[in-house]
């Protein structure tokens, strides 16, 4: 008599902005390349007696070594936990990663790794934990990785298109209505910035203008949104917390810049905490013009990529 066969679960997290420039720990949104290649890492679980983790992918290398020491083994043990404290059969499983996003890129990287995991856990366990407890525990993770627990990346990683955070348990975040002709250039330098080290680069206190000025975009970003001000919205997407100290820490940004806004870019900033940047365009042809620019003057090493994006509205899925 044959055996039942092994029930396999592959969730894909996509990468994503953290801060979207205006929106420092508050705006996350998530990219989807228009030329339908996946940005974003894969994580497969699948039934076993004894838990083990395997990893391959473009960036598997730059990974810490042994299983105990990688943020999907932890996943699984924070996983593990929620299900016993709720009264819930533990999971008998082995996990895969599939790395495709390089570290300390300010794509997200941790998060969609996070976020997969999660996302590939609670599908096999049949849907445990419903989508706000489930992000909790994203963020504590990714919290454990950068210092602090922040959502900016998680959130749209997990549940598509843009985010804005509430500073709530319930609901966690708040999803934004988006503009599907805006492009999203992004382009990774190939070096890498750890988002603890970018973060304690930044001043402890700010002026009372500074902070002030920081509300105001926020605010009128968000109504410019759901008023479909398109014009509105772009001429606040400017970085008064983090850029101006962060961009010290990314080769050619000044230059980046300059050029992006030549050729007609509505925007122009670092995605997350860098080295990744990011132009916002409204016609392809000008996204093309700043990618081929960025290709051949951002870009550090062989490691270094970019693409055109929408906004992916769908977040974490499973194949």
């Amino acid at each position: 008599m044959s055996s039942a066969p092994t029930k396999i679960t592959r969730a894909f997290a996509p990468a994503s902005i953290g801060n979207v420039s205006l929106g420092f720990d508050l705006l996350g949104a998530a990219l989807a390349p228009i030329d339908g290649e996946r940005l974003g890492d894969i994580v497969e679980v699948s039934n076993a007696k004894a838990f083990s983790l395997s990893v391959d992918g473009r960036f598997a290398d730059r990974l810490p070594k042994g299983q105990d020491n990688n943020i999907v083994t932890r996943c699984y043990d924070f996983f593990q936990q929620a299900l016993i404290s709720h009264n819930k059969p533990p999971l008998k499983v082995k996990m895969h990663l599939h790395k495709a996003l390089p570290i300390g890129s300010g794509l997200g990287s941790s998060a969609s790794s996070i976020v997969a995991a999660f996302y590939a856990l609670n599908q096999h366990a049949d849907v445990a934990f419903d989508k706000d407890t489930l992000l909790l525990m994203m963020g504590e993770l990714e919290g454990q990785i950068s210092g602090s627990i922040h959502y900016d990346n998680v959130a749209p990683s997990y549940l598509g298109g843009m985010t804005l955070m509430t500073g709530q348990s319930a609901p966690v975040c708040s999803s934004l209505p988006v503009f599907d002709d805006w492009y999203w250039v992004t382009c990774y330098s190939g070096l890498s910035v750890s988002t603890a080290a970018a973060r304690n680069i930044l001043p402890r206190q700010y002026e009372l203008g500074t902070t002030l000025n920081f509300g105001r975009q926020v605010a009128v970003f968000i109504h410019a949104l759901h008023s479909g001000d398109r014009a509105l919205a772009a001429s606040v997407m400017k970085d008064v917390i983090a850029e101006e100290h962060r961009k010290t820490l990314l080769p050619n940004f000044d230059a980046a810049r300059r050029y992006s806004e030549s050729q007609g870019a509505l925007a122009f900033g670092i995605s997350g905490s860098g080295p990744t940047v990011f132009a916002l365009v409204d016609t392809l042809e000008c996204a093309q013009q700043i990618k081929k620019w960025l290709d051949e003057h951002y870009i550090q090493n062989e490691d270094g990529f970019s693409h055109i994006s929408k906004l992916d509205t769908q977040g974490a899925c499973e194949l």
